[in-house]
């Protein structure tokens, strides 16, 4: 049962930062190179709809399987070593960020763009890549932790 969810918690770590590090520095510039605005609108809406559409079955399971493994792996909250506690610190805070981001600005650049509102959609967009740049540079710093914490720590 251990194996499967670390498995899982993995598996769910890879779809959530990479899906952000493919949205940020590949799918984004190539957009702006390709696409007028309103094409680029269009299609960022139809990426991050999808996007945060799987996150909201894979923040879950990253986080519970997260907290399976801390209570059954690593005997529990206060008998953990230091980079589980970073990750789960920084795990939450990225479901924070994500939470607000979809519900957020997501919902507010569907909205514009539905109300025909490119410079509304435009600034939701725009608060959008700031949340998962933000959201991105966590991941990699909890991925780095998980890493350095399992092998050098």
């Amino acid at each position: 049962m251990a194996t499967l969810l670390f498995v899982l918690h993995v598996l769910g770590a890879v779809v959530w930062v990479g899906g952000m590090a493919f949205a940020l520095l590949v799918l984004r510039p190539a957009a702006h190179e390709a696409l007028e605005p309103p094409q680029r609108l269009a299609l960022m809406d139809g990426v991050f709809r999808r996007f945060f559409r799987i996150l909201w079955h894979v923040v879950p399971i990253v986080v519970l399987t997260g907290w399976a493994m801390w209570l059954g792996w690593y005997w529990g909250f206060g008998a953990s070593i230091w980079h589980v506690h970073l990750m789960h610190l920084t795990g939450l805070v990225m479901a924070a960020i994500f939470g607000l981001v979809a519900l957020g600005p997501g919902r507010a650049m569907r909205a514009a763009l539905a109300a025909g509102d490119r410079p509304g959609a435009a600034t939701a967009l725009d608060r959008i890549r700031k949340g998962v740049s933000v959201n991105l540079a966590l991941g990699l710093l909890t991925v780095a932790v998980a890493a350095w914490g399992r092998f050098g720590g």
